[in-house]
Order: structure tokens, then sequence, then C-alpha cells
């Protein structure tokens, strides 16, 4: 019981990690999406992805060329229901993650495809200042 715990602890002490649980907490998501929102490289959000996968954290499923990821629906691992309840309740007034809401919301408003080319480039220019966001 202790290493499934551990698991689990270890997966959900990375701030990355934990940014993309509660990106997911809205819903699926595929990987450009995630890529996108975090602004990382995709290898390390795949890597991110897979620790969370491999903690019992997240599932996968795969669409063609891409692939989703949402929470964990079943208990893969016995810790994985208690750390994701505390994930959730946990950072409502954190900035970064307002901004990750605030950047999810742009990334929804754009193509899969186009996104997946472009990543952020592909968002609406920052209003302030001709920047992409």
């Amino acid at each position: 019981m202790l290493e499934t715990f551990e698991i689990v602890a270890k997966a959900v002490a990375d701030p990355s990690r934990v940014r993309l649980l509660k990106l997911l907490e809205g819903g699926e998501l595929c990987v450009c999406q995630l890529t996108t929102v975090l602004d990382l490289a995709p290898a390390t959000v795949s890597k991110h992805l897979a620790a969370l996968k491999a903690a019992g954290l997240v599932q996968q499923r795969r669409d063609g060329r891409w692939v989703y990821y949402r929470l964990a629906e079943r208990d893969f691992n016995a810790h994985a229901r208690t750390f994701l309840t505390l994930v959730r309740a946990a950072l409502a007034d954190d900035p970064t993650l307002a901004e990750d809401r605030r950047v999810l919301a742009q990334v929804g408003a754009v193509p899969l495809q186009v996104l997946c080319d472009q990543g952020r480039a592909a968002l609406p220019a920052s209003p302030c200042c001709g920047v992409s966001a």
C-alpha cells in the first residue's frame, strides 16, 4: 500500500502535473490543447501525462492522430481518488491556474489541426500589446 501511495504522491508533487490535473477538471482535452496551455514541449507534456497515468490519476483514449486525456473515472490506484479530491479542492485562487483557464478558453476556439500545427501562435493576439497569448 505504501508504494501505491508514493506513486500518486510523487505524481502530484510536480507543479506542471497539478496544472494538468486542474485543466482536466473541466473535461477531456487533447494533448495539443494541454501542450499549448502549458506552453511546454510536447515531449515534456507527454512525460508528465505518462506519470499521471501510471499513478492512476488520468486515463487516455486515441481518436485518429489525437490522444485525449481525462481524469480517471475508475480507481486504478486506491489512493488516486483521494488525491484528485484534494487537487480539485485546492488552489482556487492561484494566479497561474487562472491564467491557464484563460488560455484554455482561447484554445477551445481553435480547431485541433491548427492548434497541433501552430501551438500558441494559433491563439488570438493579446489586445493590450499585439503579442500572442
